[in-house]
């Protein structure tokens, strides 16, 4: 049994259909949860109540750690934290092992032109700060030789059906609408983006080799990393409308944040955009023999198959 929790979201619909090459047996735990695949196991729960985290990943050998919480740092501070140490004592337990989908917030701003698995973990942001003791707590219980687990850390990332993902919301969106897409702070700064097809894919691959655990692992990333304008100038050249572009400088943002709760989160993170954002993923690559998919290839694929 392999189980996702939040398993129909953006990276979780597409792990299940990767699982089925390894497993016939996995069980998709969300409020609501939707089979993937005919032979899915749902698993109804509310995944604030410790018990109910203890029943769904009781009889699991593999657990993936995909929720996705309200972009807020006041939720984040209250629910990751419950939720991870729910989950840590649930995996001890039932002896299950751990692959928890992560992001690059806790990496110190001084290397986001270059993030490795090796990078210096210190958060700039309250997000961040969020994310590292999470991320902390994980490693914490597999050092004590409790927990068998691993971090697999994606950059900001898009793909086909993904609404959560930065240009999907002010590049694609934007661009449907008849309106010029927009950018944060600096379009002439490179920006990674993981392509969710291809971070699925991976984090398969990791849950599913023993010799993964015990590491922090970046997923599978173009490394001809783009601008904001040469991605931008994909999308535009691919829905055949003029290549323009609007930026969202800081004092726009901070306006913006005043009528909208989303904007009001966004400040704090704009260190990954006044400068090159570039995310190395040669490690995995290297040991797993992984090409990943081009933004030529993704932003192509991503616009065929989005409905919007």
């Amino acid at each position: 049994m392999q189980t996702i929790l939040g398993g129909n979201g953006t990276i979780g619909s597409v792990l299940a259909k990767e699982l089925t090459k390894y497993t016939n047996s996995v069980r998709l735990v969300s409020r609501n949860p939707k089979k993937v695949n005919a032979t899915d196991e749902l698993f109804p729960a509310d995944l604030s109540d410790p018990a109910m985290v203890e029943k769904a990943i009781a009889g699991s050998e593999v657990v993936y750690l995909l929720v996705g919480f309200e972009y807020s740092f006041e939720v984040w501070q209250e629910k990751w934290p419950k939720l991870m140490q729910s989950v840590i004592d649930a995996c001890i337990q039932h002896n299950a092992k751990l692959v928890f989908f992560d992001n690059v917030y806790c990496y110190d701003s001084s290397v986001i032109a270059h993030m490795t698995e090796d990078s210096p973990v210190n958060p700039p942001s309250k997000k961040g700060m969020v994310r590292r003791q999470i991320a902390d707590m994980l490693l914490a219980a597999v050092k004590s030789g409790k927990l068998t687990a691993l971090i697999a850390r994606s950059a900001d990332f898009y793909g086909p059906n993904n609404d959560k993902s930065f240009l999907i919301e002010v590049v694609y969106k934007n661009i449907i609408k008849g309106k010029r897409p927009n950018w944060f702070m600096k379009a002439d700064k490179k920006h990674s983006f993981t392509y969710t097809p291809d971070a699925a894919k991976a984090t398969a691959i990791l849950g599913n080799t023993p010799d993964a655990y015990g590491q922090v692992w970046h997923l599978p990333t173009d490394k001809n990393t783009l601008t904001g304008k040469e991605i931008i100038s994909l999308f535009t050249k691919e829905m055949n409308v003029p290549d323009k572009i609007f930026i969202l400088p800081m004092w726009l943002l901070k306006l913006l944040g005043l009528f909208m709760p989303l904007m009001k989160e966004m400040p704090e993170m704009m260190y990954q955009y006044d400068r090159d954002y570039v995310f190395d993923s040669s490690k995995f690559n290297e040991s797993f023999n992984f090409t990943p998919t081009t933004y030529q290839k993704g932003v192509k694929e991503t616009i065929a198959q989005t409905i919007g």
